[in-house]
């Protein structure tokens, strides 16, 4: 009936590494160099990073902001109204990234009467509300079609922006299009 007590020991068995530990961890090595070689390939591929350049697109997006884009989705379809996207003017590689929003699709008809985005004849639903008159409708003060491919964009700060309306930019087609803003930093 007398049992004996259990003794505490400071001294721990050696533990030995086997194959198996070894095995475990060349998995987990191998598991994490994949997954950050995989990130990597992601981002590069179908993402980049571009700051806004000029006071175009605020409220929005103000100069000096980085923004995500997101270069796979413009492969794969087409911009649609309200989308900001990141072009060269002219698929000019010298030249600074663009970032604006559309306005105007493929076979709409854009014009600028009064200081005011006219699409398809009809004021523009946001036109009033959101945006300052324009001063100058530059070459969309006669009524521009939109072929295939072709899109009209403008800056949200539409007095203080080189879009669509400048002859040196003029309308976009789907090759200058680097891509969709996915996210701002």
């Amino acid at each position: 009936m007398f049992r004996r007590r259990k003794r505490y020991t400071f001294y721990q068995k050696k533990k030995r590494i086997t194959s198996k530990l070894v095995r475990e961890i060349m998995s987990w090595a191998f598991v994490t160099v994949l997954a950050i070689f995989l990130a990597f390939v992601f981002v590069t591929s179908f993402g980049m990073q571009v700051k806004v350049i000029g006071d175009s697109m605020e409220p929005s997006y103000s100069n000096g902001q980085s923004v995500l884009v997101n270069r796979l989705v413009y492969k794969i379809g087409g911009p649609s109204k309200g989308d900001v996207i990141v072009f060269l003017p002219n698929g000019n590689t010298n030249s600074h990234y663009y970032v604006k929003r559309v306005v105007a699709e493929p076979g709409d008809t854009v014009q600028i009467i009064d200081g005011s985005l006219y699409v398809n004849g009809t004021l523009a639903d946001d036109d009033n509300a959101n945006y300052d008159k324009m001063e100058d409708a530059g070459i969309a003060v006669n009524e521009i079609k939109l072929g295939s491919g072709e899109y009209f964009v403008l800056g949200d700060n539409r007095n203080s922006s080189e879009d669509s309306r400048s002859a040196n930019i003029g309308i976009i087609t789907t090759k200058m299009m680097i891509g969709k803003v996915w996210y701002k930093l």
